[in-house]
């Protein structure tokens, strides 16, 4: 027990050694022409040593692994996950020398899952539900299923400690609209949502006109369970923005803390991380041009009552894990044969 005790001590310290090691990511003010009165900022969350937003919720899931007693230094950690949160939750796997196994759908970003092998995790593929096949993995293994949709919501504590919400206000403040009229996220694990969500109501009274808004790709259920409260929703289809949308509607998606969800097309997606990369000189990943284009519907309305403000959103992760999809034209022309109509439409702001 005693052995068990300290190797618990050291584990939790090496993670936060690992946040003391990390700076706080950028907020990027975006250039866009066409936006009179309203600023958008993008919180650069592919900054995170471990590449993109899913760093911060994987820190949390392995803290409170770890402080209820269920990841052991002789215990591996499985995962369900469509890549980000899995090459997230490898880093701090390696970090502790644990055993790391990612269960992932089949066609996962072949660059994803070489991600996540080279920090020393493991991929195990499957064609069906990856909920049970890792339930069922750890069963065999003895290890710990960390189940991220079920705990991303409660694993982090929203009323701060340096969690994004209270990030994204701090850098927010010498800003010419400090109060952002929106904050504009994706819902993969529903984690991220809840956490902005519940941090928002928690500082109302210095920030009362702030709301927060969901955007949602094609193939996921959250935008019609936000509107008609059903939990038991379930799509056949797999989102093809990978990282948020999903095909039931997860334990940690709280949806009465959501203001406004906006279901966004695909092609609209991907042709908007293509604007954004030209636009920031660099690659932005598929679920980075969902948020943004629910940005700049928000924005359009705004400028269109003649309010000003501002906007804030994500850069979820890096464009470079999508080179044979998102920035690949033969894909794009074959997968997404309507982008263009959507890029002509960006080319406005």
């Amino acid at each position: 027990m005693s052995d068990d005790r300290d190797w618990l001590h050291w584990a939790v310290g090496e993670i936060e050694a690992d946040l003391t090691r990390s700076a706080d990511t950028h907020l990027v003010r975006v250039p866009l022409e066409g936006l009179n009165g309203v600023d958008v900022y993008l919180k650069d969350e592919s900054t995170h040593p471990s590449g993109s937003l899913k760093h911060r919720l994987a820190r949390s899931l392995f803290l409170y692994g770890l402080c209820n007693g269920w990841i052991g230094k002789d215990r591996p950690v499985i995962e369900a996950s469509s890549g980000s949160t899995a090459i997230s939750e490898a880093y701090f796997a390696r970090l502790l020398g644990l055993r790391f196994i990612a269960v992932v759908p089949q066609g996962t970003a072949p660059a994803k899952l070489a991600e996540i092998e080279r920090l020393g995790g493991e991929c195990h593929p499957v064609t069906g539900p990856i909920y049970a096949a890792a339930e069922q993995l750890a069963r065999e293994t003895g290890g710990h299923y960390m189940d991220q949709f079920t705990y991303a919501e409660r694993a982090t504590d929203w009323r701060g400690n340096n969690n994004i919400a209270q990030s994204i206000f701090q850098q927010m403040e010498n800003e010419r609209h400090p109060c952002p009229s929106w904050i504009v996220v994706g819902a993969g694990t529903g984690g991220t949502s809840a956490t902005i969500g519940r941090y928002v109501r928690y500082r109302r009274a210095s920030c009362r006109g702030t709301r927060l808004a969901v955007v949602d790709p094609e193939g996921s259920v959250f935008a019609e369970s936000w509107r008609t409260g059903r939990r038991d929703l379930t799509s056949d289809r797999r989102s093809r923005v990978e990282g948020i949308g999903r095909p039931r509607v997860e334990a940690s998606f709280q949806p009465h803390i959501v203001d406004r969800m906006i279901e966004i097309e695909d092609p609209a997606s991907f042709a908007a991380a293509r604007f954004l990369s030209a636009r920031l000189g660099r690659r932005v990943g598929p679920s980075t041009g969902t948020n943004l284009v629910g940005v700049l519907r928000l924005a359009e309305e705004m400028a269109g009552r003649g309010d000003r403000g501002s906007i804030v959103s994500l850069i979820c992760d890096s464009g470079e894990r999508y080179l044979d999809s998102l920035f690949d034209e033969s894909w794009m022309n074959r997968e997404m044969p309507d982008h263009k109509r959507w890029a002509e439409w960006l080319s406005r702001f």
